[in-house]
């Protein structure tokens, strides 16, 4: 397969797309818990009720005109290669949960890959939907319509006083989890993210990894998100998340401007390093990739490099995954097979670049 042929068919069309300060946040995402009522929630459902549950959203969502979404495509992880299932965990469309623990799961797909939703994870749904750069209102708007359109045909639970029944008490109350992803170099390199992360804490948010709960940052990239979910109105926590990002925003370009007039030689300097890794490297591990990723945005953001776009390296945060590397190679390969793989697979992805710039009358 070749390299143009397996991104077009690997990459989700908002990883492309460049949202409000996407230099700042990559992602926007809402995610909402829900439960049908007169079921046991999937902590304690037998194989008969997560069947049901399975058959009844198919009937429901399945080749159905959705509006604001189009049409979902159903995938029950039972049918997947595990293979398949971590591309669609690095990819931020599935939860690691639903890939490894749920023997009766399943996820409904947008053909842009905007929207999901999975079924019979913690929560019999969790309807998601993932926008480029800070768009948390614009995302919120999408994920209530499709909430709205599949509560007219099914019966959630739901108390007057508490709100949406969840497995997990932290998401009663509107089941409402808003979060950001932000690539913060400049908040890292000074050591201000330190002190930024406790602060953020003491305001009912969370910070976590890539992935989410129990994952690292890698990348100098963070996921922020709501802790409160009940005795918030959906709109309140939204805003509440957008102004604390817009804060952080504005303290990661302060960071940024710092360096630029204290550091500048040195951060060109560093910036250029992991350039030339990643252009030239033969083996290089996840973590290193990442590093130097995130170091060469840092540099397009600042206006060192030039004639390479930021999708690129939107690109690479996931493309360089073990799950899509094995996918690119067509099957499973070893910890260091995976390092050559990915040092390779850079360096054509740089290549395809530069090819495309000649093409297009400019040169790196």
């Amino acid at each position: 397969m070749s390299l143009e042929h397996f991104l077009q068919k690997a990459i989700s069309s908002w990883m492309n797309e460049e949202g409000p300060d996407s230099d700042i946040v990559l992602s926007s995402r809402i995610r909402l818990a829900r439960n049908f009522k007169d079921f046991s929630f999937s902590t304690l459902f037998s194989q008969e009720e997560a069947m049901q549950i399975i058959n009844v959203i198919k009937d429901c969502l399945n080749d159905t005109d959705i509006p604001e979404v189009g049409r979902l495509e159903f995938l029950q992880m039972e049918s997947l290669q595990p293979l398949d299932k971590l591309v669609l965990v690095e990819k931020h469309l599935i939860s690691p949960n639903l890939a490894e623990d749920s023997p009766y799961g399943a996820c409904l797909l947008s053909a842009n890959e905007e929207v999901s939703i999975m079924v019979n994870e913690e929560d019999h749904l969790r309807i998601q939907c993932l926008y480029s750069g800070l768009q948390l209102n614009e995302a919120l708007q999408r994920a209530n319509a499709l909430d709205d359109f599949i509560e007219g045909q099914i019966d959630y639970a739901f108390d007057e006083e508490r709100g949406y029944l969840t497995s997990c008490p932290t998401n009663v109350g509107t089941g409402l989890r808003a979060s950001v992803m932000m690539h913060l170099p400049g908040l890292v390199l000074t050591n201000q993210i330190n002190h930024l992360i406790p602060a953020i804490n003491q305001l009912g948010l969370v910070v976590r990894g890539i992935y989410g709960e129990g994952s690292e940052a890698i990348g100098n990239i963070f996921q922020i998100s709501n802790q409160i979910t009940l005795g918030k109105s959906e709109t309140d926590i939204v805003e509440d998340l957008t102004s604390v990002v817009q804060q952080i925003i504005a303290q990661e370009r302060s960071a940024r401007e710092a360096l630029v007039h204290t550091s500048d030689i040195q951060l060109e300097d560093r910036v250029y390093r992991s350039f030339g890794i990643l252009q030239h490297a033969r083996v290089i591990e996840t973590k290193e990739a990442a590093r130097c990723l995130s170091d060469v945005r840092l540099g397009i953001d600042l206006g060192y490099i030039k004639n390479i776009s930021k999708g690129i390296l939107n690109e690479l945060m996931i493309l360089t995954q073990p799950g899509f590397l094995q996918k690119y190679a067509g099957g499973p390969l070893r910890p260091h097979e995976r390092d050559i793989r990915r040092a390779a697979f850079i360096r054509e992805r740089f290549d395809l670049e530069k090819k495309d710039n000649s093409e297009g009358g400019n040169s790196l």
